[in-house]
């Protein structure tokens, strides 16, 4: 039989190599778990979370007191998830009881961000040519960061409508110079508990240091970033902004690290933050000619034979459109019809899109296909 471990440390032992007094055990100062489980296959599969770190501290002092923990020894929840395990990972001292004084906390599943590499180029970023210009400097700075000094370019916004480009102009750059680009969701540095927010961001810069050069490519910006007249639509993220504008402003002076960000709601940004960006770049909607080109060079890429198709009379009817719309809207669709019609790509698949593209404001004529 299993020995129970309760009643083997009322006797004043537990087997561990050899028997140990209870009495020479010094009380744990610091213990960290790691959610392990169920012993049996059940219903209940899902670990559970850990809301308030001080109170679950004060759950676990309460019904592990006593207890002795070493790493790799295991602790059963007997209250609100019977027979719930958690692996000790850490204990301080080595081999110690749970007291009243012990620090115990449950490791978080890590989200690190992951480096990315990329293969497309400038030339692949149809128009937004200012964008273009101006990055060639941030190329310069990434290929020879010791050059520019305190005159580095640290901090750069792209802002304009969704699915303009901004996030494969950040894209072009690493694939230009060949520097790890880590992106990230804004979203993703909200933490769940005080600190941790905060936590992250450094921990995200200091990882881009280690890498560096290298680009930090911040999406959504305006999900932490929004003025403050907003506050009450985003929640409380000021430790997240603090600890942005702390590394922005380059107090712990990271070197050859460049930081984008990307919003399209440049206007509700708070002042604060987007007075840390010494260039602000504005990504537009493709013109007529720019539409072609985007609908060229998709069209070309296609995985089915492709009938005669009127492009040109695409791209001056999609005004309005970006070109994540039109790939995503209007080839994909007319891509998929054709595929589900078993036949080439012909001019009605592009004109089904587009009906069911259309904008709120404009209905695409069909003569204007003929």
């Amino acid at each position: 039989m299993i020995k129970d471990v309760r009643s083997i440390q009322k006797t004043g032992t537990k087997e561990l190599g050899g028997k140990l007094e209870r009495s020479r055990t010094s009380g744990a100062r610091y213990v960290l778990l790691r959610p392990a489980g169920y012993p049996l296959k059940s219903v209940f599969q899902d670990y559970p979370e850990v809301a308030d770190p001080r109170l679950f501290e004060r759950y676990a002092r309460e019904q592990w007191y006593g207890e002795l923990v070493r790493p790799g020894c295991y602790l059963f929840d007997r209250r609100l998830y019977p027979d719930f395990a958690f692996k000790v990972v850490r204990a301080h001292p080595h081999v110690s009881v749970v007291g009243s004084d012990t620090k115990i906390v449950v490791e978080r599943k890590k989200t690190e961000a992951t480096k990315i590499k990329s293969e497309v180029s400038f030339e692949d970023v149809v128009g937004q040519l200012e964008a273009r210009r101006k990055m060639r400097i941030v190329e310069k700075f990434l290929s020879e960061p010791e050059r520019f000094g305190k005159w580095s370019p640290r901090n750069i916004l792209f802002y304009g409508p969704s699915g303009t480009g901004k996030t494969m102009m950040a894209k072009a750059l690493t694939g230009e110079t060949k520097v790890p680009m880590i992106p990230i969701k804004a979203t993703t540095l909200i933490g769940e508990f005080v600190g941790e927010g905060s936590r992250q961001i450094h921990g995200l810069y200091k990882r881009a240091e280690q890498m560096a050069p290298c680009i930090i490519f911040i999406d959504e910006l305006d999900a932490i970033a929004l003025d403050r007249r907003y506050q009450d639509l985003r929640g409380d993220v000021s430790e997240v902004v603090n600890a942005l504008l702390t590394e922005m402003d380059g107090i712990h002076s990271r070197k050859g690290v460049c930081t984008i960000a990307a919003t399209n709601k440049i206007e509700f940004l708070d002042d604060s933050i987007r007075s840390r960006f010494e260039e602000e770049i504005r990504f537009g909607l493709p013109n007529a000619e720019e539409r072609l080109m985007i609908l060229e060079k998709n069209v070309a890429t296609l995985p089915v034979e492709v009938g005669p198709l009127n492009l040109v009379a695409l791209s001056r009817i999609t005004e309005g459109f970006s070109g994540r719309d039109l790939v995503e809207k209007v080839l994909k669709v007319a891509l998929h019809g054709a595929i589900i019609d078993e036949v080439r790509m012909e001019q009605r698949h592009l004109e089904e899109a587009m009906a069911k593209a259309k904008k709120e404001t404009r209905d695409p004529p069909a003569e204007m296909f003929s």
